[in-house]
């Protein structure tokens, strides 16, 4: 299992999707989800509309030092396929993009980004699923999957990045204790607001 922090290792609201948390995290080795959208014509580091001077994504790309850190591109507008894929070719990164709208996933599919399909109680069979090279498995209202599950879809071939309970506003403890059996399988990856608590849980360090 590998450990995505979710739009950085935070640790007050105001951090969210900020240097100081993305640094904190890659400073000690966990990945990261983060949001990105255009404005004015540039891609930048955005969950919600941007304004003022979002970090642009470029400048989020030049922090990463280890091309083996996951990263989990949500991505919140339309039309951003080429131009995404642009900043992160010859970067030799390990990245994906998740949550576009479903004739945009098709865009990103054509422009040969590494596509993962949203998996939750209202999408359990999702568009190019076949395509995709992994699954974005999600629970907004309680967790509807089990081990089998996901041992099925990492025996398939796909990676499976898991939603953490919490990140809805719910207990997170069981959803892990259930995960521990899959822990060491490597296409396995968990985003979570407690990336130190995880890797204490699961590794023990």
């Amino acid at each position: 299992m590998k450990i995505l922090s979710h739009r950085g290792y935070w640790k007050t609201i105001e951090e969210k999707n900020s240097l100081i948390a993305f640094r904190r995290s890659f400073d000690l080795g966990f990945g990261t989800e983060t949001d990105v959208r255009d404005m004015a014509g540039e891609l930048v580091i955005s969950h919600d509309m941007p304004i003022g001077a979002p970090m642009p994504l470029g400048t989020f790309l030049d922090l990463i030092d280890d091309p083996g850190m996951p990263l989990a591109m949500n991505i919140k507008a339309d039309g951003l396929a080429v131009e995404l894929g642009r900043h992160f070719a010859g970067r030799g990164l390990d990245w994906f993009v998740f949550d576009m709208s479903v004739p945009d996933l098709r865009m990103h599919l054509n422009a040969g980004n590494p596509v993962f399909v949203r998996m939750s109680e209202v999408e359990r069979d999702p568009a190019w699923f076949d395509e995709a090279q992994g699954v974005w498995l999600d629970a907004f209202a309680g967790e509807w999957y089990d081990e089998a599950l996901g041992r099925s879809l990492l025996d398939s071939g796909k990676r499976v990045c898991i939603v953490s309970p919490e990140l809805h506003r719910r207990e997170h403890q069981a959803l892990w204790d259930m995960l521990a059996p899959l822990s060491g399988h490597e296409g396995l990856m968990l985003c979570t607001d407690f990336p130190e608590l995880a890797q204490e849980n699961f590794f023990g360090k």
